[in-house]
């Protein structure tokens, strides 16, 4: 979408990632990585804390500003040299782009992270008034859509290696613990962007990569699934109330208006303006299969 669209704001990323990504091979930094577009189009890591949103993003104690716009200045011009030396290293040309947008993000990040602006009745809207740490997560992300970032990107339930929602033993219990923790953020965010005019141009996904099998696993638990399981969407274009496709009666397989993830990623370029047959990305050419096509069932 970064590299499609453009950005709407100069002084933040494009692409923000709250929350802890996962340990292992199933996301990790993976999960939001520029890959083949280049590591100027990799997600940001920001922390929900207006003191300290992202790391070495303030000058530090004792320092002015004029001070440090002059190394920066210094520092932009040693790299635009290296640039015109080496100017095929995507890596230069990223470095020079992060140290600018960084000083213009100083002034800007902490203000946005700042939840204590929000009223009372909001907070209470996303479950922050009983510590529910995935509801500031939420907040945070409906304010830096509000502030023109194109793309933020919510990791929950990261404890371990695996992740908290990795439920090969103790389902109902983890699982209720888990619900307990985003149900209230999620529906606070879904209200608060409509009551504010933003679900409309706001596509929120919730997905993952595998479900759980329907049949047992060690007794209380459930094994990786991927041959049937389900992504919700809001907003953005999406029609509201629609369920669409189904699985077998033991939710083993989907049998009923089955999808691929290449259908998923084609339907939200095509909700957000870009086509993926036409997109051209320098130096690669993509395989006929990787395309999807859209679902057009659910699309308003």
């Amino acid at each position: 979408m970064h590299y499609g669209l453009g950005t709407l704001n100069e002084n933040l990323p494009q692409f923000i990632v709250l929350g802890t990504p996962l340990a292992d091979c199933c996301a990790g930094v993976n999960g939001h990585g520029g890959h083949y577009l280049g590591p100027q189009h990799n997600g940001v890591r920001m922390n929900v804390d207006p003191k300290n949103p992202l790391p070495f993003a303030s000058p530090g104690p004792g320092r002015f500003r004029e001070e440090q716009r002059g190394e920066f200045d210094l520092l932009g011009q040693l790299n635009r040299l290296s640039s015109a030396q080496h100017p095929e290293d995507a890596a230069t040309r990223a470095r020079i782009r992060s140290y600018e947008l960084a000083f213009r993000m100083q002034m800007s990040v902490p203000e946005v992270m700042n939840l204590s602006q929000e009223t009372r009745e909001t907070q209470r809207l996303y479950g922050i008034d009983q510590g529910k740490s995935f509801g500031q997560l939420c907040l945070a992300a409906r304010r830096l859509v509000e502030s023109g970032v194109r793309f933020v990107q919510i990791f929950h339930g990261s404890n371990g290696g695996a992740g908290a929602w990795d439920a090969h033993a103790n389902l109902r219990a983890g699982h209720a613990l888990l619900c307990n923790q985003v149900d209230q953020p999620i529906a606070g965010l879904l209200k608060d962007l409509k009551r504010r005019g933003l679900l409309d141009e706001t596509l929120v996904v919730w997905g993952t990569e595998f479900g759980r099998t329907p049949g047992a696993q060690g007794g209380d638990g459930r094994d990786h699934h991927p041959y049937g399981f389900s992504v919700w969407m809001a907003g953005g274009g999406i029609k509201g109330g629609v369920t669409h496709g189904a699985t077998d009666e033991l939710g083993f397989h989907a049998v009923e208006n089955r999808h691929y993830v290449t259908d998923l990623h084609a339907t939200i370029m095509q909700l957000v303006g870009l086509d993926a047959r036409r997109l051209e990305v320098p130096g690669r050419r993509r395989l006929e299969i990787d395309y999807g096509n859209p679902i057009r069932a659910i699309i308003a």
